[in-house]
C-alpha cells in the first residue's frame, strides 16, 4: 500500500491458500496482458483463459509464459475440457493442456453431461501431473441441483484431488449459486458453508453486488472468481474496505 494506514484487512502473501482472485481473460492480446500484469500482479492469484478461447487465441504460450512469470497460475476453461470430452478426445486434451505449458487445469460438466464417478476420475488422473480446479454446477437453465448433490460433489471432488472447487455463476453471474436477478441463493450457500470448508470453494462473483456480499459474508480472504480484467484493484479495494460498501466493515 501507498500509505500504512490502520484497521485493513490482512491478507496473505502469495502464494496463498485463501483470499484468492480468479480474473477471467475472454481474449486480451499479449500487450494488454502485459499492462494487466504491470497493474494486478499483486491481486491476483489464477488468470482462466476463458471458455474456448484456447484455441483461437494469439501467441498463446507466449502468453501462458508471461502468466506465470509474473506469478500467476494460467488455465484454460472447463468448457474446453467438455469439448475434448465430448469428442473423446481426453488423451489429446492431455497432449494439448502438456504442449501449452500450463499447470493447472480446470474439470468440470456444466453443459456435457458427464457421470459422477468418470468426472471424479479425470480429477484424479490429472491431479497426478496438475493442479487441479473442479467445477461444480450447470450452466444450463432449468437444471435443477439439489443442495445435497452440490455439497456431495464437492466433497467427493476434493476428495479425488481437486485443490479448490469452484462453485458455478457464469460470466454473467445469473445462474448456480446465483438466482437469475444476479442475487445470491443464500440457503444454498449457507448449506454449502456448513458441509465444506470455505478456504476450498472458489465463488464465481463477477458481479459487484456479489463480491460485497460474499466479503461481507465470509470476510476479506474469501476466494473469488470470474473477475474482469478491469474490476481486480476495485475488487482489492472492497477486501481492505477502502470502497464505501465494505468501508465500515473492517472499523474498530
Amino acid at each position: 500500500m501507498n500509505f500504512n494506514l490502520p484497521f485493513i484487512p490482512e491478507r496473505p502473501e502469495k502464494p496463498r491458500q485463501s483470499g484468492l482472485t480468479m480474473v477471467m481473460d475472454k481474449g486480451l492480446s499479449l500487450r494488454e496482458a502485459e499492462d494487466f500484469c504491470e497493474v494486478c500482479t499483486e491481486y491476483t492469484d489464477l488468470v482462466k483463459l476463458g471458455f474456448g478461447t484456447g484455441l483461437l487465441t494469439p501467441k498463446l504460450k507466449e502468453k501462458i509464459k508471461l502468466y506465470q512469470q509474473a506469478g500467476l497460475k494460467p488455465y484454460f476453461g472447463g468448457t474446453l475440457f467438455e469439448a475434448f470430452v465430448a469428442r473423446n478426445m481426453f488423451d489429446d486434451y492431455r497432449r494439448f493442456i502438456a504442449d501449452s505449458g500450463v499447470e493447472t487445469v480446470e474439470v468440470s460438466d456444466g453443459v456435457l453431461p458427464i457421470e459422477h464417478g468418470k468426472k471424479c476420475g479425470y480429477i484424479e488422473s490429472l491431479a497426478k501431473d496438475y493442479v487441479v480446479l473442479s467445477e461444480v454446477g450447470t450452466k444450463l437453465k432449468g437444471k435443477e441441483i439439489t443442495h445435497e448433490q452440490w455439497i456431495s460433489w464437492m466433497q467427493s471432488e476434493l476428495q479425488a484431488g481437486a485443490w479448490k472447487v469452484i462453485a458455478e455463476a457464469r460470466e454473467s453471474g445469473n445462474i448456480g449459486i446465483y438466482k437469475e436477478d444476479g442475487s445470491a441463493d443464500c440457503d444454498l450457500v449457507l448449506d454449502i458453508r456448513k458441509h465444506v470448508n470455505a478456504d476450498d470453494i472458489l465463488w464465481e462473483a463477477p458481479l459487484k453486488s456479489q463480491q460485497v456480499w460474499f466479503i461481507k459474508l465470509l470476510g476479506a480472504n474469501v476466494n473469488l472468481g470470474n473477475i474482469a480484467n478491469n474490476e481486480v484493484i476495485p475488487l482489492e479495494t472492497l477486501r481492505r474496505g477502502l470502497r464505501g460498501d465494505t468501508l465500515l466493515n473492517f472499523l474498530p
